[in-house]
């Protein structure tokens, strides 16, 4: 089997774009969590057949913004490290984030919808309960209060990645959908 061209192009270039866009300090309602990468890990999983490649297009792209936000900090440019402790964390939701993205299975505005709304707020309520537990963020007790003030701190965050994936999904599937009707990707030509 003979990978398609025009889709190894696409991928990487979407990978790339979203890596480099999330390490950007100013974005879109001065929110550092609008970023695109839950609704590309909900779009690869609706749309590309090839499962490894679904789980692929939003690791890659966390890993590469990840490797630009350590070479980054290490030149002193910013304060944010690319790697830390209990980041595998998040890189497991993520691929959660591409399994939710399979329950798509008509591509239409309620269950995308659903979904840009649904996968981010898994998504809040998993990886603050990681910080909280690996001692992130603000270095809350491990105690119940802890947990909640974990939360508490997130919410702007949230807020980001509400609007995102809501916006970020709209153009990548409306985009997809404007191109290709509703077929699914295909990695492999004949």
């Amino acid at each position: 089997m003979k990978l398609n061209r025009s889709f190894i192009v696409s991928f990487v270039l979407l990978i790339v774009v979203a890596a480099v866009y999330r390490v950007i300090p100013v974005r879109p309602l001065g929110l550092l969590s609008f970023a695109p990468q839950i609704a590309m890990a909900l779009f690869g999983g609706a749309l590309i057949k090839d499962k490894k490649w679904a789980f692929a297009l939003p690791i890659f792209s966390m890993f590469l913004s990840d490797l630009l936000f350590h070479a980054l900090y290490k030149a002193g440019i910013t304060t944010t490290a690319g790697f830390y402790n209990g980041q595998l964390w998040n890189y497991f939701l993520f691929a959660l984030m591409v399994v939710i993205g399979f329950l798509i299975k008509k591509i239409n505005v309620l269950q995308v919808g659903l979904a840009a709304l649904i996968a981010p707020t898994i998504f809040f309520v998993l990886s603050n309960f990681g910080v909280w537990l690996f001692g992130g963020g603000w270095g809350h007790p491990q105690t119940a209060e802890g947990l909640l003030l974990t939360y508490k701190d997130a919410i702007p965050f949230y807020q980001g990645s509400v609007y995102a994936t809501l916006f970020f999904s709209l153009v990548l599937f409306g985009g997809y959908f404007l191109l290709n009707g509703s077929k699914k990707i295909e990695l492999a030509q004949n």
